[in-house]
């Protein structure tokens, strides 16, 4: 059995398909208490449950078809897919799901076709690179370090030099570069059990 293969098995048996809180009409295989997700590797699998800016990125993607409809997406540090299956639901014309974590990307093909939708790539990493061939990025909870935000700005600069869109969500955590965004819409998320604001940006280079 190939690691993928292992990976898909491991998440079909373990992580239940569970409605997204919030958005109801999408259900994703999500980790709880006996899952031992952390069985699958290393690497710390931040896929597996909810994040407050994705929530609301796929919220708001449902809310606001017209954001979407048509366009070439990428969802930016996919983790689960919801946001760019959002995206697909919405009527985007093609959807790249970028994602570092190869477990997280198994993850993706499997919640995307739970959804009834597909993505068109399910790449690593591309924020090294220059700016993708689309017309919006859609960007949810990569501030949540500042190393990691420094590198996702100075990408998401070079981005909109080029022509894309960027719409952030976020839970306002601290390395947020609020400098750069324009508040769009406000939801009530709940991640953990709790249930906090975030909110849905407009980025603009600084």
């Amino acid at each position: 059995m190939s690691a993928d293969a292992h990976v898909a098995a491991f998440i079909r048996e373990h992580l239940p398909v569970v409605p997204v809180p919030g958005v109801p009409e999408l259900r994703l295989h999500k980790a709880g208490p006996a899952s031992g997700v952390g069985r699958l590797g290393d690497a710390a699998p931040y896929w597996a449950y909810w994040w407050g800016g994705g929530l609301a990125l796929a919220r708001y993607v449902l809310d606001h078809p017209a954001q979407v409809a048509g366009r070439r997406v990428v969802d930016l540090g996919a983790g689960s897919g919801l946001v760019g299956i959002a995206a697909a639901r919405g009527g985007a014309a093609r959807v790249t799901a970028s994602e570092e974590d190869p477990d997280a990307r198994v993850a993706i093909g499997l919640n995307a076709a739970l959804n009834d939708v597909s993505m068109a790539e399910i790449v690593g990493d591309v924020t090294g690179g220059p700016a993708p061939h689309a017309d919006l990025l859609l960007v949810g909870d990569v501030f949540y370090a500042p190393e990691v935000a420094a590198r996702v700005t100075a990408f998401l600069d070079r981005c909109v030099a080029a022509g894309v869109a960027v719409l952030v969500g976020d839970p306002w955590r601290s390395p947020l570069p609020v400098d750069r965004l324009t508040l769009l819409a406000r939801y009530d998320v709940t991640e953990t059990g709790v249930t906090k604001p975030a909110g849905i940006f407009a980025y603009r280079a600084g």
